[in-house]
């Protein structure tokens, strides 16, 4: 290998070795626990992100308030046995609804506003990581539980839309992508504010420009001391 300038080279490799030492650094254990599990920057970082998106997506007490609209408004539906297994009419029949069996599934009336009220209230203890409180009112896992009221939902929508209930049905949507989904998503994730962590989020934003400063320039000076240059083609004349 021809070095044409070794100052340069020598000065590329350098940053390079030790770019790559920080990089398997990063990879090891040593960045904080969650979870009695050791973290490496990677996961760290992820979990930190994480916390302070969840702490940004907490619409429930607002959610809570608007269900009080749709309380006392019937509804009767009906919901098929090939999405919607029978053990799950626990979560129905503990919101105080009429689950009886039909012939294609189950067929459900009752109060629509308590039916919200109760995916609402399960996400809310999913959210701040109060499952076991939902598994033991139900008697199955509390994931599960989640996913059994996403499910309903989506399947009560379907009959919502079709008997032309759009205003019930878009209120479901609404409970289902803000509440359940955000419940069953971050589920085990403590929640921040940007505000608290401002000073780690700094650090990241500067280390990541920095670093990755740090790569480009190692190649760099490295094939400038190998007499490797980025040359513009010329233009032809026609």
């Amino acid at each position: 290998m021809l070095i044409v300038h070794k100052k340069t080279f020598t000065l590329g490799f350098v940053l390079a070795v030790t770019f790559f030492i920080i990089l398997f650094y990063m990879f090891t254990p040593n960045f904080g626990e969650h979870g009695g599990k050791k973290l490496n920057a990677f996961e760290a970082s992820d979990n930190l992100f994480n916390s302070i998106s969840k702490g940004s997506s907490y619409f429930i007490d607002g959610l809570k308030a608007k269900n009080a609209e749709f309380m006392s408004k019937d509804v009767a539906f009906d919901l098929p046995a090939d999405k919607i297994p029978a053990d799950l009419a626990v979560l129905l029949q503990k919101a105080d609804l009429e689950v009886t069996p039909g012939e294609k599934g189950m067929n459900v009336k009752g109060d629509f506003g308590k039916m919200m009220a109760a995916a609402i209230d399960d996400s809310d203890l999913m959210f701040y990581n109060k499952g076991a409180d939902v598994a033991a009112k139900y008697g199955m896992p509390e994931k599960d539980a989640m996913r059994g009221w996403w499910n309903i939902l989506r399947e009560t929508k379907r009959e919502l839309d079709k008997q032309s209930k759009f205003a019930l049905s878009k209120w479901l949507s609404e409970v289902q992508s803000r509440a359940v989904e955000v419940g069953y998503n971050f589920y085990g994730v403590d929640p921040e504010k940007a505000s608290t962590k401002a000073g780690i989020l700094t650090f990241l934003l500067v280390f990541y420009v920095i670093y990755t400063l740090w790569y480009g320039y190692s190649m760099y000076y490295m094939f400038d001391g190998l007499g490797l240059k980025m040359k513009g083609g010329k233009k032809k004349e026609m």
